[in-house]
This record gives C-alpha cells, structure tokens and sequence, in this order.
C-alpha cells in the first residue's frame, strides 16, 4: 500500500528511498480507510495526521457563522490532506476535513514526522509541495481579483479536470470564490 506514496517521495524529493528508509516510512505511516461523508478533522480539534490519499477524495472546508460551507482545499489520489498550520502548531483547526468519497490514505502522526522530515528525499519532497502550495495559494488570490470566474473556471479545469469531474459544481465554485448558479451558466458554455 506504500508504494504510491514512496513513488511520490522520489519524484518530488527527486531521490531515491533506500530499503531502509521505506522501511522507516512504512513504520511511521499507518493505513487507514474512511467512509464517504466521514471525518479526518473536525472543526476545534488538533490535526495530529498528515494523510497522504491513496485513492478516494477529501475537502477541506470551513462552515460560516450562518451555517454555508466555504471550501478551502479539495484533495485527490497523491496529494496531502492536512491543516498544516493546526498540525505544526498543535492548536486546533478552524476547519473540517471530510471524505467525498471512500478513501485509502496513509497518515503521518505529528510524532513522527521529524524523524521522517531526517530522510533526505522526504525532506526534499516537503520542501517541494511546500513552495508549490505558497505558489498556488498566491495565484489563486491573484486570480480572485484579477480574473472573471469564467477564466478562473478555465484555468482550474485545464489544470485539475480530476477534481472537476469528481466533486458537484457547488464545491468547485466555492473554492473558486463563485456562485454555484454562475458556475451553472458557465458550465453550459463549454
């Protein structure tokens, strides 16, 4: 079940994992399964894993004082589920990570992860997604102001057509910063 994710380190990390350093991830990273429409994080607790998606999806969101859903991050295979800033700083998050559909992921405990973060090619691989995710958070406030949601829209579906294939409308809206309803009329363009 590990395999995924050593490919993933060796790409990102742009080494190779000795016998042994897989076998230290292996023992660090325990595999788990949850249902559609349950939990990894919920809203006040701290995020004690990093979960790296084998198969499934997850989003992560945030629910306003008048109950709407506001989406944060939407996750498929080989990416990393995480709140980084309540699993770093052990304080609880302020958001909600949940399953969209089954998921086989493997989870890093907060406990492990400097004794992961020694093996060269997972501290390049973190390095790498690190930047990558400072990168893309930039352009995706820059697009939020300097872009129409159709160009917005485009952009994501050229770059994510997994994501917009695999998670209702509303949700890709919303992490678009649109209406589902504008969305719509754009969607019917295409």
């Amino acid at each position: 079940m590990h395999q995924p994710l050593f490919e993933y380190i060796e790409r990102y990390g742009k080494t190779a994992l000795s016998n042994e350093e897989k076998l230290l991830i292996q023992a660090a990273m325990e595999p788990i399964q949850i249902k559609k429409k349950d939990y990894f994080l919920k809203e006040g607790k701290t995020c004690e894993h990093a979960a790296f998606i084998i198969n499934g999806a997850l989003r992560m969101f945030s629910v306003d004082e008048n109950g709407i859903e506001h989406i944060l991050q939407l996750y498929v295979e080989d990416w990393w589920a995480v709140d980084m800033n309540s699993y770093m700083k052990h304080e609880p998050s302020h958001y909600f990570i949940e399953a969209w559909e089954d998921a086989k992921l493997l989870v890093l405990p907060i406990e492990k992860f400097d004794e992961i973060l020694e093996i060269p090619a997972f501290k390049a691989m973190f390095w790498h997604i690190n930047q990558n995710h400072h990168i893309a958070s930039h352009k995706r406030r820059d697009n939020a102001l300097n872009l129409s949601a159709k160009k917005r829209y485009e952009n994501y579906s050229l770059l994510y057509p997994q994501i917009v294939q695999r998670f209702p409308l509303s949700h890709v809206a919303s992490y678009l910063g649109i209406t589902r309803e504008t969305l719509s009329r754009l969607k019917k363009h295409f």
